[in-house]
């Protein structure tokens, strides 16, 4: 297995033996409430992917399935169906020379489209699947979780000063009215939950939890029937 390395600087001639495991980082841009860059997502799918062992880190995908947060100036949207074809055809083409693909997802609005893409890849024989950049505990978007994160990984982007709270009802309970009207029907600054309490530190604990999860079910390597990779033995293949 070749040692961890980046596409975008490597030369054609030290891919020639074939690659165990490529990873491709898959994002958005799309508004993080007053206080987050655009590209969040995708920083932070970038981070983990290029945190993991003995692998080609591929440069990231970084337009995502984004529609819900079209009512905030700076997000553009490829939209499910579109995404889906990227994804498809680009682990067609990196299984030309790789031995497996693995989608490392930031958004979670992209996972529909993940799932019907790495079924059709892994229905064609190609060796594909994807795993989200999730805890447990977190907040929905913009909130703690994310602002904590990009605090540990790039605190210079972060605009603290203007983090505010946004809506924190359970996103289960939102979620009706999210896919009526999007975003903006939810949260007027775009968050869903508190950012004011992040720190630097708990970005580096929930980041460290998030990578050794991810590294764990890289080494199992056990797709589930929806294509996500287990980090542990379970019904349902969350990540454990």
């Amino acid at each position: 297995m070749p040692h961890s390395g980046h596409l975008d600087d490597a030369v054609w001639p030290e891919l020639v033996s074939r690659v165990s495991t490529v990873v491709v980082p898959v994002g958005s841009l799309e508004q993080h409430g007053p206080h987050l860059p655009l590209d969040t997502d995708t920083a932070i799918a970038d981070a983990v992917s290029r945190a993991l062992p003995h692998v080609q880190v591929a440069p990231p995908i970084a337009y995502g399935a984004s529609g819900e947060h079209e009512g905030f100036p700076g997000t553009i949207s490829l939209g499910a169906e579109a995404l889906e074809t990227v994804l498809v055809e680009y682990g067609r083409s990196a299984c030309r020379w790789a031995d497996r693909v693995l989608f490392v997802n930031g958004h979670g609005g992209n996972g529909p489209a993940l799932v019907k893409a790495v079924a059709l890849l892994r229905y064609e024989a190609r060796d594909v699947a994807w795993v989200p950049c999730a805890v447990p505990g977190a907040d929905a978007h913009a909130g703690r979780t994310e602002t904590s994160l990009l605090l540990h990984l790039s605190p210079g982007r972060v605009r603290l000063s203007r983090a505010e709270a946004g809506n924190a009802e359970p996103i289960a309970r939102l979620m009706p009215r999210l896919r009526e009207g999007g975003m903006v029907a939810v949260s007027a600054n775009g968050v869903l939950g508190d950012p004011t309490g992040a720190t630097a530190a708990e970005g580096a604990q929930i980041f460290g939890v998030l990578v050794h999860a991810v590294t764990k079910a890289l080494a199992r390597w056990e797709p589930g029937p929806d294509g996500r990779l287990r980090s542990e033995p379970g019904a349902d293949g969350r990540l454990q």
